[in-house]
């Protein structure tokens, strides 16, 4: 709208108008998120009163400096407005929409369209002749004389071949009178990040179960020597739970137990001792040689490491003695404990965000993380980012991203849906969700499309985890064998990223603390496990199966939105992914009542899956390697205890 000074208009109104623009995360406040060399889509509706042609255009940048690059937008109809750029680096890219009536393409239309009529074009070669001359007064000396050219060849008697000239409408493009232009206010951003940010497979362990003597304390070093097991599921990030040293102070014993014995081990969550803080490996894991040898290699199987970036201590913590102004205290005086009614933290005390001293509290987090990225760590999972201020992540991402934008930050944020959410539009990269709890057909579906589909795919990155250390679901408690199958296939064939807590997962762990629980019976939080990666029930096969898939299946590979299909059976759900440049498709069907054989018929939308006016597919089996023939127009699905999961590869016949 014009400014306007008292009654009066204090500029010429502009006539153009822009409106939903995309990707746009709340009017221009956060970045819309991309992948290093994907090509940014934009999109607006664009309209302006009366006839006349519009010229409306693109600019972008890499960063908040340096020159803008500038190309047309195409009109897809209905004043809907398409154009894009290729995002080829890391970081922030900036991008603007701009649209002003275009006085000479106006009159060349108008002029083509009396000359169909036989109208004399003489009047309108001159009006033409003006237009074109008022452009020279914006070109330099040597581009206006050859502008001013053009405008008297208008007025001879080849004027109307002359007002067709390429070169004339380019001059009239790039000189064009623009004071009355429309520009998108504020500029629009966008982050660029590389590829595993949107697509990725995680395994979370805790090293001290990795030892080369089960039941003994394992260190960095024995989990190295370990990596082929995890390598050949076909995990790409390693993440690893807490690695520092683990409070003595209140330390929790076995199933969570306030009485520790000299045994326990504590939970690596309660982080900081007298050997040391967050910048600390624990004695018994190793040495910072031995952390080295793990990353280095992770990376030569073509691994990265993952760390828990978990913002709390121990109350052994050096900062703890160091700056106790640093953490909540109660009325008395003394430091308050974690605690999340009815949970309770004994072991661990939270920081005050608004303490007194918290700029010099943010800062010593952030050197945290600045310590870890220069010992190579590229990927972090923050632990229950929701408890902290959104102020304090904006800054903190922000800060890293600016000496390292390929640094990637997931979030442990099992909270309500806009808190997730605005965590996300915060900066962080990929997010845990509701997944866990989605069960039923319909919600699973509907949550399927609400995180891949804009705009909530323009900032969110879901990533979805059938088990973690803190939630054995009842789905897997009373499952069995075939739950497990289902919920590994709908977290890993459904979005980008997914992740597992093994060995617990393929090992089919699935006893409960106590009835009613999400806890697990005797938790790797607080004990060393013994766990048998060899055990014959292992479902180990399956997941190497299913993350081959994802590599192999283009569709999967680039991270295609799933996209619910009709299947008549209640428990049955299916689902297709696609990609149209290379024509890879993909059908998934679970039984989300896994222990009992069902089968239902499936209808396929063609125009979801690029097979418009296809009668027959080949479906091959990915999971068996059988093929069939299929009809489209009637297809028998059927999913048995001993088969719950059904995925193919569809081919036109």
């Amino acid at each position: 709208m014009p400014e306007r000074v008292g009654d009066s208009l204090s500029h010429r109104p502009r006539r153009v108008a822009i409106e939903r623009v995309s990707p746009d995360v709340d009017g221009g406040r956060f970045a819309a998120k991309r992948l290093r060399g994907e090509q940014v889509v934009v999109e607006a509706d664009i309209i302006c009163d009366g006839h006349e042609e519009l010229d409306c255009r693109l600019l972008w940048r890499h960063g908040e400096a340096g020159q803008w690059n500038d190309n047309p937008l195409t009109c897809l109809g209905n004043d809907r407005w398409q154009g894009s750029f290729a995002a080829d680096q890391l970081g922030l890219w900036q991008f603007v929409v701009t649209g002003r009536v275009d006085a000479f393409g106006t009159w060349l239309r108008d002029l083509g369209r009396r000359a169909e009529a036989g109208d004399d074009l003489a009047v309108d070669l001159a009006a033409g002749a003006q237009i074109v001359a008022a452009a020279a007064h914006a070109a330099p000396a040597a581009i206006a004389g050859e502008i001013e050219r053009f405008a008297l060849r208008l007025k001879g008697a080849d004027g109307p071949q002359v007002a067709r000239e390429p070169r004339l409408r380019e001059l009239m493009t790039q000189y064009a009178d623009r004071r009355d232009e429309t520009r998108l206010e504020p500029v629009r951003t966008v982050w660029v990040d590389r590829g595993r940010a949107g697509t990725s497979a995680w395994y979370e362990v805790f090293p001290r179960s990795w030892g080369a003597v089960p039941g003994e304390h394992g260190t960095l070093a024995d989990l190295a020597d370990r990596l082929d097991y995890i390598r050949d599921l076909g995990f790409d990030v390693l993440y690893l739970t807490p690695i520092h040293p683990i409070g003595v102070s209140h330390r929790k014993g076995r199933n969570n137990s306030l009485a520790a014995t000299a045994t326990d081990v504590g939970s690596p969550w309660a982080i900081g001792s007298a050997e040391g803080g967050h910048t600390a490996i624990h004695p018994q894991l190793g040495t910072f040689a031995d952390f080295e040898r793990l990353r280095s290699r992770a990376e030569s199987l073509g691994m990265e490491l993952a760390l828990d970036l978990a913002i709390q201590c121990a109350p052994d913590h050096p900062w703890v003695r160091e700056h106790p102004e640093w953490f909540r205290h109660r009325a008395d005086g003394t430091i308050q404990y974690a605690e999340n009614p009815p949970k309770k933290y004994q072991d661990i005390v939270p920081f005050d965000f608004q303490c007194e001293q918290w700029r010099m509290l943010w800062e010593a987090i952030a050197s945290v993380v600045r310590f870890w990225v220069e010992k190579g760590v590229r990927i972090f999972r923050v632990d229950n980012p929701h408890t902290k201020p959104f102020a304090f992540w904006e800054w903190l991402i922000a800060e890293i991203h600016r000496t390292h934008p390929g640094v990637l930050f997931l979030s442990e944020a099992f909270t309500r849906p806009k808190t997730m959410y605005r965590l996300a539009k915060l900066g962080f990269t990929q997010s845990y969700t509701y997944f866990t709890w989605r069960t039923e057909k319909q919600e699973t579906a509907d949550y399927l499309v609400e995180v891949t589909t804009p705009p909530i795919s323009d900032f969110f990155r879901p990533n979805f985890w059938p088990n973690t250390p803190d939630i054995l679901h009842e789905t897997l408690q009373t499952g069995g064998r075939p739950m497990f199958m289902v919920r590994l296939a709908l977290a890993a064939l459904s979005v980008g990223n997914w992740g597992i807590y093994g060995p617990a997962m393929e090992l089919l762990e699935a006893t409960p603390r106590e009835p009613g629980s999400e806890e697990y019976l005797d938790s790797e939080k607080y004990e060393i496990k013994k766990w048998n990666l060899d055990a014959p029930e292992s479902l180990a096969p399956f997941i190497r199966c299913l993350n081959t898939i994802r590599r192999k299946e283009v569709a999967l590979a680039r991270n295609r939105r799933p996209i619910p299909q009709v299947i008549d059976d209640p428990h049955l759900l299916a689902w297709t992914r696609f990609d149209a440049a290379s024509g890879s498709r993909v059908l998934v069907v679970v039984n989300l009542e896994a222990a009992e054989a069902r089968s239902g018929l499936l209808e396929i939308e063609p125009d979801t899956v690029g097979l418009e006016d296809v009668e027959q597919v080949i479906a091959h089996d990915l999971l068996t390697g059988s093929t069939h023939a299929w009809d489209l127009t009637g297809i028998t699905i059927e999913c048995t205890p001993d088969e719950p999961v059904r995925v193919f590869r569809l081919v036109p016949a």
